[in-house]
């Protein structure tokens, strides 16, 4: 069965002028339209496709993904305001989506980014947002989640304590205003780790992996922009958080530690302002190896 608001594998049943018809279970046959019919397609082929309805409520299919599915929030723009209804939210798709008046927390303008959780509606069974998050978000214990996973973040709060983050969409998580160094963006899209699953299923998070499999990467990381850059940087020890992020996805207590590591190893050395390769075997006409 065809699940809507949800990517599905479904068999191609037969082509038609408009294009294929998908087979969806106890929703019977979908249209998948010609513009999203993958070139050599044929009958009986198993197509991974997203189920939602038109603009004359019927349901379709299509190979487009969607920027939030069913059970998932997401930062969307706020296309337009209808009086009678409520806002309409850029999702990716031709049919915007609708939030109405009643799921609004607060409300939006066009214009406007909002935070907002996709659902199917159980008296309409058409696919609508919510910005009354707490219910979606507050769920039980998460499973599959583990200390040290890699997620995808998006910023959800401001906190006394530091901000309130979706993570991977589904579920919520806090990222300590010590492990951030600096200032985040309520929607800003970020990649972080599961730092720790608390008892009752609370998320700890951080915005960089721990120890070795933090700081392994971000050298290498470093040292392919200074190769690209004829050799050298601007960046060290005293550029901004702000700065360090936005150039190298990682906080600044992290970018020290790869910066001390690549200078133990002495393959950079510091220009103040700014750092700049070093390459040992030009200097001993030995081969390098760390440590030595």
């Amino acid at each position: 069965m065809a699940d809507l608001g949800r990517l599905n594998q479904l068999p191609v049943l037969y082509s038609t002028p408009q294009g294929i018809y998908l087979g969806g279970g106890d929703h019977g046959e979908i249209l998948l339209p010609n513009r999203y019919v993958p070139r050599g397609t044929q009958i009986d082929d198993v197509l991974e496709v997203f189920i939602y309805r038109d603009s004359e409520d019927r349901l379709i299919a299509t190979t487009e993904k969607p920027l939030v599915m069913v059970g998932e929030s997401a930062p969307l723009k706020v296309v337009s305001v209808n009086r009678n209804v409520g806002a309409f939210l850029d999702w990716g798709l031709p049919k915007d989506l609708l939030l109405p008046f009643r799921q609004q927390a607060e409300p939006v303008y066009p214009g406007d980014t909002v935070i907002a959780h996709a659902m199917v509606d159980e008296k309409t069974d058409r696919i609508i947002a919510t910005t009354k998050l707490n219910k979606h978000l507050n769920k039980p214990k998460p499973v599959g989640f583990k200390a040290g996973q890699p997620v995808a973040l998006v910023i959800l709060a401001e906190t006394p304590l530091g901000y309130n983050a979706i993570v991977e969409g589904t579920h919520q998580g806090l990222l300590y205003h010590s492990n951030v160094g600096a200032r985040l963006e309520i929607g800003q899209k970020l990649k972080g780790f599961i730092s720790a699953v608390l008892p009752g299923g609370k998320l700890d998070l951080t915005l960089d992996a721990k120890g070795y499999k933090r700081v392994a990467p971000l050298t290498e990381q470093i040292l392919t922009a200074m190769q690209e850059n004829g050799g050298s940087l601007s960046f060290d020890d005293d550029s901004s958080p702000e700065v360090i992020r936005q150039n190298f996805d990682c906080s600044k207590k992290a970018f020290k530690q790869a910066l001390g590591a690549l200078f133990r190893q002495r393959r950079i050395r510091f220009t103040n302002p700014g750092i700049a390769y070093v390459d040992i075997r030009e200097n001993t006409g030995q081969e390098w190896r760390p440590g030595e």
